[in-house]
């Protein structure tokens, strides 16, 4: 299904009955990635799935927005369908959305589920530095020495081999959508969250580490952490049958 949100005509899939959850992918997926927790909960809940901007077949926004402006398309589709309250489940960016969502407007949240979340700036050690440093000095070598050559068509050309995975993936406005993105902290805003929260971490993340998890249990009032050993950043995937326990117990 389809809705117009600010001008943008955003995908959605809503399964089941009872109360709302709102479910949320993480950066560079899409509905199809959360499937499997959609069809943990549409038996008992009214489930719904969106295909964030830039996503899956939802348009793109047509100007460089942040993870606040992501987070009010989500408010207003809340609104839209006539949800006063619902429950948010968010896998990485889609952790980092409920995060917002949840600290900003706690009267239309009751529970949260922020599965290998984003929201927190990594630490960051000299050999992140170098190599951010080595990007911008190869970035400047391509921009200045193969002058000759399409500079939309080399660019393009550069990012494919030296950019980070995402960055290599995204492209146009995406792309600089993520830069913003990926250097915003949410950590003041952890201890606004009043929801009851579950936290599930895979043991094995290497794109938000465990050390996260920690952080977020410590700084959100009501929560709890469940980590699933031998999991990376997809863990809901990694141990499906593990996860579906403790979410079940959680929605009980």
């Amino acid at each position: 299904m389809i809705k117009n949100i600010d001008g943008l005509d955003i995908n959605y899939i809503v399964e089941g009955k009872g109360e709302p959850i709102i479910v949320l992918h993480g950066w560079g997926a899409n509905i199809d990635t959360v499937i499997p927790i959609v069809n943990i909960l549409k038996d008992r809940y009214k489930v719904y799935a969106i295909d964030l901007p830039g996503f899956g077949k939802s348009q793109e926004p047509r100007e460089v927005i942040g993870s606040f402006e992501y987070a009010e398309i989500v408010r207003k589709f809340i609104k839209d369908e006539g949800i006063d309250r619902t429950h948010l489940i968010g896998h990485s960016f889609g952790g980092k959305l409920s995060i917002i969502l949840s600290s900003k407007y706690p009267e239309i949240v009751n529970k949260i589920v922020l599965i290998d979340s984003a929201g927190l700036i990594p630490k960051r050690g000299p050999k992140y530095y170098f190599k951010v440093y080595s990007f911008k000095t190869l970035r400047f070598l391509y921009k200045n020495l193969f002058f000759w050559l399409n500079n939309e068509k080399k660019m393009e050309k550069f990012y494919k081999k030296f950019g980070s995975d995402d960055y290599q993936n995204a492209s146009g406005i995406m792309r600089k959508i993520l830069v913003r993105v990926v250097n915003e902290n949410l950590k003041s805003l952890l201890k606004e969250i009043k929801g009851s929260t579950l936290i599930v971490w895979g043991d094995e993340d290497d794109a938000t580490p465990l050390y996260m998890a920690k952080i977020m249990e410590k700084e959100i009032p009501d929560s709890g952490l469940v980590v699933l050993e031998g999991t990376g950043h997809y863990s809901y995937l990694d141990d499906y049958y593990k996860f579906k326990a403790v979410i079940n117990a959680f929605f009980k």
